[in-house]
């Protein structure tokens, strides 16, 4: 059990990560006079400093070495790097093409994104509840489609991208700083030659937009790296039920700003489509936290079992104590929400 302070504490840099990452539109949207592409690449850029700094400051440099003597996992960190790029500019580009609702809307799919690739891929078996919800979640997008007459391509890009970025890293084990750190490295190199580029033909915006302009295109590195950060101690001090009930915390500011602030349209098919997929993440909650209460009652009852078996010191108690054990490990397993970030600060929820 965490200390109600040390409880208190991670739900603050819980709202701060997810907070952070669901103002993002508001950050992107001061940059809209520079290209997607030339932001992205500064994203990237001065991303690797700030890792770079976080690793110093913490002593870890001891993967490095593994990493590069193992040539499957740097395919599977490429891969990674290539996938978050893609939604990296996904996201920029349609925030500041005026589709920060579409945005909203797929990093609320993901959740059912990613359980539907645990099924399809990881070959998981979901619950009846989680079946409902991932058929509503698809009914959402069939009612948009209709009524939009067209797929509303970039909810499922981001979506789909996010869910296999994920579902790659569950192959590559690094921890969030280090995996961050990994992915920019790799990415290093052509953001640089986007950057020189653009320098070269008079439409770089770093160089030509202003004092103003420069900082904040440079401070997009810690736009990355400071919710990560917050996200890392956040995670390490709350139950994953928790952390899993926040996520929707990002998408829910998204579509706020895109209403309040930015002012998109918000006709009744797209409207419909929302209430669908909120009626699925309802779902999908009330679920997991079924599930968790489940298992927290019999992982009191499996510790009871445990140590009354252990006292009697018995062979049978003996092996009552491992029954229970497996027990403890498949409950907490099975209490885990559907898209929720792993117990450990891993760089999962960073792509925004």
């Amino acid at each position: 059990m965490q200390p109600q302070n040390d409880q208190r504490v991670g739900l603050a840099y819980g709202f701060g990560a997810y907070t952070m990452w669901g103002l993002l539109p508001l950050y992107w949207h001061l940059l809209d006079a520079a290209s997607p592409f030339e932001i992205l690449a500064h994203r990237m850029v001065w991303s690797l400093p700030v890792a770079v700094v976080i690793l110093a400051v913490l002593r870890r440099w001891s993967w490095i070495g593994p990493l590069l003597r193992q040539p499957r996992r740097l395919g599977l960190v490429l891969v990674c790097a290539l996938v978050i790029s893609a939604n990296w500019f996904l996201y920029i580009w349609s925030v500041n093409a005026g589709h920060v609702l579409e945005a909203s809307l797929g990093y609320f799919i993901n959740p059912l994104v990613s359980i539907a690739f645990g099924v399809l891929v990881l070959r998981e078996r979901l619950r009846p509840l989680q079946w409902t919800a991932v058929g509503v979640g698809l009914l959402a997008v069939v009612v948009m489609t209709l009524a939009y007459g067209k797929v509303p391509w970039i909810a499922l890009g981001l979506a789909f991208s996010f869910a296999t970025y994920g579902l790659v890293k569950k192959g590559i084990k690094l921890d969030g700083i280090e995996g961050f750190s990994a992915e920019t490295a790799l990415q290093l190199l052509p953001a640089l030659g986007v950057l020189v580029f653009l320098a070269l033909h008079g439409e770089s915006r770093f160089t030509t937009g202003g004092v103003g302009q420069a900082l904040l295109l440079a401070g997009c590195g810690i736009a990355t790296a400071v919710p990560l950060i917050c996200f890392g101690a956040s995670a390490v001090r709350l139950p994953l039920t928790t952390i899993g009930m926040m996520q929707y915390l990002a998408p829910t500011f998204q579509f706020v700003l895109g209403l309040m602030v930015f002012h998109e349209r918000m006709p009744p098919e797209r409207w419909a489509g929302f209430a669908l997929v909120w009626a699925a993440l309802t779902v999908l909650t009330w679920d997991a936290l079924r599930t968790a209460r489940r298992a927290r009652t019999a992982l009191a009852d499996a510790a009871a079992r445990a140590g009354a078996a252990a006292g009697a010191g018995t062979a049978a108690g003996a092996g009552a104590v491992q029954t229970a054990e497996a027990d403890l490990a498949a409950e907490a397993a099975a209490a885990r929400p559907a898209g929720a970030p792993p117990a450990t600060p891993r760089s999962d929820g960073l792509t925004r």
